[in-house]
This record gives structure tokens, sequence and C-alpha cells, in this order.
């Protein structure tokens, strides 16, 4: 038996909807979520800031003696998963691979829709992965930076934002796409302003969904399963405002936490 945390980090609070579930699958586990609110959004920062901050980050957990560590951030993955692979001596996964085989797995028509970061999109991270998987599936890409900061603002249930949602999509609504990958972990948040913008004719495809699967097979593979049968407990750190990081993660646990301030300088000496 393996009690170690699994470690999950974000830009924000767009991760906790991979946290969210694993949990459902994984409910005995420890589990340690780091929000990295203060430096958001990472999908507007350079190459060399994201994978300082995704090292920074690591380092804490490793400190903090995680047994596995899950970059539920989409830009963290694209820039920063070959590198804390190579560099870590913990076992790393990130979401982009998982959440592109399920979106291969889901489209009937070929054509295949992602919403993401710029940072995300410019990487192309997701359509060269869908297209490793599949070449005759179609890839349209979208960045949408101002979804992000809807829901770190908390705008993420106010369907007076619907309209400012639909104008944002409406580039890729025109590609008849039957499939739409939530290339940011922050988008599953405001699944139901997504949701009705595109129509119900389209699958939206939470890689955090697929993430749990890969979960599993890590820490089987490894032997690093926690086989206890106590509920397990999760601690939450951020960098930027406890109160506001906590009223969200609430709404979307559904259940109280406690959340930890660290500062930038308290990474930066680690």
């Amino acid at each position: 038996m393996d009690n170690r945390a699994i470690g999950f980090m974000d830009s924000g609070v767009g991760g906790l909807t991979v946290m969210k579930e694993v949990q459902k699958e994984l409910p005995n586990e420890n589990m340690i979520y780091f929000g990295d609110e203060l430096r958001l959004p990472y999908g507007e920062k350079t190459i060399e800031e994201i994978q300082s901050y995704s090292l920074q980050i690591a380092k804490f957990f490793l400190k903090n003696n995680v047994k596995l560590m899950v970059i539920a951030c989409n830009t963290a993955t694209a820039r920063s998963l070959d590198m804390l692979q190579g560099l870590l001596p913990i076992p790393v996964i990130g979401v982009i691979k998982p959440g592109s085989k399920l979106a291969v797995n889901s489209t009937k028509n070929k054509k295949i829709g992602v919403i993401a970061t710029s940072s995300t999109i410019n990487s192309n991270s997701y359509k060269n992965t869908i297209n490793k998987i599949d070449k005759e599936i179609h890839v349209y890409s979208l960045a949408c930076p101002e979804f992000v900061t809807m829901v770190e603002n908390e705008n993420y249930n106010d369907f007076e934002h619907q309209d400012k949602v639909k104008s944002i999509l409406k580039p890729i609504i025109n590609y008849n796409i039957d499939t739409l990958v939530l290339g940011c972990t922050h988008f599953p948040i405001m699944k139901t302003l997504i949701q009705n913008a595109m129509g119900k004719h389209v699958l939206l495809v939470d890689p955090g969904l697929a993430v749990t699967q890969s979960v599993e097979d890590v820490l089987k593979d490894n032997r690093i399963k926690n086989d206890s049968n106590k509920k397990g407990i999760t601690k939450f750190f951020t960098t930027g405002n406890a109160s506001s990081f906590r009223r969200i993660a609430e709404d979307w646990l559904d259940y109280s936490v406690n959340v930890s301030s660290i500062s930038i300088n308290q990474l930066e000496d680690l």
C-alpha cells in the first residue's frame, strides 16, 4: 500500500475538473491540488515561463512526497510534459493524449473542434495527437483565452454571458463539427454555456474523464496504488486569493475545503 498523495497542478481552478473525476473513481487516494492563480493565464506566457512555473510546482510536489504528478492543465501539458517526464523521479501524466483519444473515439463525421488557450492552440498538440491516431480527421482549433478569465472571475454560471460565449465560439460553430474538445481544464466548469452555444448535436469532450483511466493504469503498473479503505485526504494550495479559490472549489467539488496560500518566493526558493 502506498499512501503518498497524487499531485494535481493547474494555472488556477481549472484542474479541479480533472481531480474531481479521479476522486470519483479513486476516493481512497490522498491528493494535493496546486493552483498557480497569481501567474495565470499560462496560455499567454512564453514557453520558458510555463516550463519554469511547472518545474517549481513539481519541486513543491516532490518536497511533499507526491508519488504521481498530474499536469491538469492543457497549456502546461503541451509545453512541459516531456521536460518533466525526463527530469522527475516520479511518473507524470498530462491531459492532451487521453483527451485526444476520447475525441477520436467519439466523432462520427471526423470533424473535431478544439478550444483552448492561445499557447495550447499554437503548439498544435491536439491537432498533431489527433491526426497521429487518425490522419483522416479534420481538426478545427480556436483560442478562447477569455473563458479562463470568466471562470476565475466566477462568471461561469451567469447566463447573461451566454451571448458573449456564443460570439466567441462563432468561428468554430460554422465548421459543422460533431465533437468539441474542451482543451483547457477551466472550460468544463462553464460547460453549460458552451453546450448552449454549440447546440445539443455537438458532443463536448472533457479530457478529465479520460485522464482517470491513465491515472489508474500508472498506479497499477508502478504498484503505488493506495489499497486503504479509508477516504483520502485532499490538500489545496494556491498562489492567488485563497478565499476566491475556496468559493469556486466548494461550488465545483460540492464539499468544504481548506485552502493554503503559498508565495511565489517560496516556490522560487525550492
